[in-house]
């Protein structure tokens, strides 16, 4: 259980910083619903495709430590990088 919870905690904030940045690219766009879906799902599926996993083998009684780690390096990256790419698209946005 506590790996299923580490793996919702690190893939929930990958994901709300990736939405965060995708909702600033398409702010000013008055149809920004299908390209909020293009932007956002190729930086989606990683952080999916590793949580899954995670779950998967914490289910099973495995080691998770693998999909664990990378999804705690991209909840990094993202911590790290969204709030300068989101400054940086609102900034383009509102000019």
């Amino acid at each position: 259980m506590p790996g299923i919870l580490a793996a919702l905690l690190l893939g929930t904030i990958a994901l709300s910083l990736i939405g965060a940045v995708g909702a600033g690219l398409t702010l000013t766009l008055r149809r920004n619903g299908s390209l909020l879906a293009l932007l956002v799902l190729p930086l989606a599926v990683p952080v999916l495709i590793f949580g899954a996993r995670a779950t998967a083998l914490a289910i099973q009684g495995e080691s998770l430590a693998a999909p664990l780690y990378l999804l705690g390096a991209m909840a990094v990256l993202s911590a790290t990088l969204a709030p300068w790419a989101l400054a940086a698209a609102v900034r383009i946005g509102l000019e």
